[in-house]
């Protein structure tokens, strides 16, 4: 895959609410930095955040509004949509990824 397919393999992932999916799209050393937290760092942290942010929501959408991929690296621009009970929760995000040489998510 290219590191864009890698990116959107992991989102469709997360959109599906599958955390292990999306896990096996990172490498194992994964650095997740959300700021102004400190880094999660490794596939267990990474798999107890995403079920975190993931298990209240009935609805996963993260809509890329823009993206760039420079050789290993991809940029994209999303709103990040989570539909918990009746409402939505939107976050509008900067996100980073760095594409490893196995073709692993080794930076988010």
């Amino acid at each position: 895959m290219s590191p864009a397919e890698t990116v959107a393999a992991f989102i469709a992932a997360i959109e599906a609410k599958d955390v292990d999916a999306a896990v096996a799209l990172t490498a194992a050393a994964i650095s997740y930095e959300n700021m102004p937290t400190d880094p999660i760092v490794g596939h267990e942290g990474l798999a107890r955040t995403l079920h975190s942010f993931l298990a209240p929501a009935s609805t996963v959408e993260w809509r890329i509004l823009k993206q760039w991929t420079f050789e290993r690296t991809v940029i994209n621009e999303r709103l990040d949509r989570f539909q918990i009970g009746d409402g939505w929760l939107e976050l509008p995000i900067a996100g980073i990824f760095e594409i490893d040489d196995d073709g692993k998510i080794s930076l988010w």
